[in-house]
């Protein structure tokens, strides 16, 4: 399947413009709630567009309150090669830093079942971070099956499959730049 293939199967749900707006938003609000001492903890591998952008974002809303985030990242995986979750979540590559008495926003690429979120969360709680809170790029409420919510949401979708701006699906169409959605079979 060649990438001009691959590309005529994505339908657009959320433009690159749209999502520049929305992340600086984000940025916006974060840097009003959260202390400036601030830990990141990116979720891997789909996050990581879209912690750039953020802490990009993060930099500039908070030149007034001196806001000066510290990034470490980990991968969780419970996807797979497959479309939909195993229901276990494995720690892949583990976090380098400590987050022992650290404020952490921990920041997911989207927030479907909640197992992901869930057990990052508690692993965090578990090894003593002063506060935790969450962003995610997107959401999809009707897929919840663990009780959590985020306290930064960019957009709520659709059940659909997403990918771009970070997402993908076997590992592809994470370079576009917009949201889209594509079947899965």
């Amino acid at each position: 399947m060649t990438a001009a293939t691959r590309l005529s199967n994505v339908e657009i749900l959320i433009s690159a413009s749209e999502i520049a707006r929305r992340v600086t938003a984000l940025a916006e609000t974060i840097v009003t709630k959260l202390p400036p001492d601030l830990m990141i903890v990116s979720l891997l591998r789909g996050s990581f567009v879209f912690t750039a952008d953020l802490i990009r974002a993060l930099h500039l809303a908070g030149a007034k309150n001196g806001i000066r985030p510290q990034i470490d990242f980990m991968t969780l995986a419970s996807y797979g090669a497959q479309a939909t979750s195993s229901g276990s979540v494995q720690i892949v590559r583990d976090l380098t830093q400590s987050v022992e008495g650290r404020h952490v926003l921990i920041v997911d690429d989207i927030l479907e079942s909640g197992r992901t979120l869930t057990f990052a969360r508690d692993l965090i709680k578990q090894r003593g971070a002063a506060s935790i809170k969450i962003a995610v790029l997107l959401e999809k409420p009707g897929k919840r099956k663990m009780p959590i919510d985020a306290d930064f949401v960019g957009f709520t979708i659709p059940d659909k499959f997403a990918v771009g701006y970070g997402l993908d699906y076997g590992n592809y169409y994470r370079e576009l730049p917009f949201i889209g959605v594509v079947e899965v079979s």
